[in-house]
């Protein structure tokens, strides 16, 4: 009986460490950029995953998108394309 359990525990310990070091930071990551979507407002300047730079003009809550005004007009995108706030990144300490 002893040796059953012993023999699975190198797959349980190589479970838990694939746990630890990359499910649950993914989890964690995931939980933040949900938490910043839903965060945006009117106003902001952000960029997108794709790189483009411009300010939140309209929010619909209804289908999650958002109208985005940039230099050379205005687009429509999902609010899960938007990365970042441009006001934290430029406000933030030098390191």
């Amino acid at each position: 009986m002893g040796e059953g359990i012993g023999a699975f525990m190198p797959f349980i310990l190589m479970f838990v460490v694939v746990y630890f070091f990359m499910i649950a930071p993914q989890m964690k990551k995931a939980k933040k950029e949900k938490k910043f979507a839903a965060e945006l407002k009117k106003g902001d300047r952000v960029i997108t995953k794709s790189g483009l730079h411009g300010k939140i003009l309209e929010l619909n809550e209804k289908d999650g998108t958002c109208v985005m005004e940039t230099m050379s007009g205005k687009l429509k995108l999902e609010r899960t394309a938007i990365s970042m706030e441009m006001s934290t990144k430029l406000n933030a300490p030098a390191k």
